[in-house]
């Protein structure tokens, strides 16, 4: 059980430092290199999501990075079943033709996402 528990540890220390340590002020994380140059990458306001979600704001993570928030109930069953499988001594192992099928939507999804929050139409998906 050590690797999820390590990984659970992990992500609660990164959304404590997320809740302490506001995103949404200029440069307190640093310069996304991305939105340096005029680009909302997929991950374009993630921490700011991230920093909405620990104070209950989801709209606001929503208005963030939407993908991210979308994401967060498939991310935590994964972790859930990878840990159960942990647990009680049979890994989870989904099938390849799910691991290739899911990591096709996921590629897709996150292309169209990126490509629509850099244009006029999509706007409003930009952080």
């Amino acid at each position: 059980m050590v690797p999820p528990a390590l990984v659970a540890g992990g992500l609660g220390l990164a959304t404590l430092a997320l809740h302490l340590r506001d995103p949404h002020s200029d440069g307190s994380w640093g310069i996304c290199p991305t939105a340096a140059m005029g680009f909302q990458c997929p991950g374009c306001g993630g921490l700011r999501a991230v920093n909405d979600l620990s104070n209950l704001r989801i709209l606001d993570a929503a208005s963030s990075n939407l993908a991210f928030v979308l994401a967060l109930p498939l991310i935590a069953y994964a972790f859930l079943r990878w840990t159960r499988g942990r647990w009680i001594g049979q890994p989870w192992q989904p099938s390849d033709r799910a691991l290739k099928y899911g990591a096709i939507a996921v590629i897709v999804v996150l292309v169209v996402f990126t490509v629509m929050r850099n244009t006029p139409a999509g706007s409003w998906l930009a952080p």
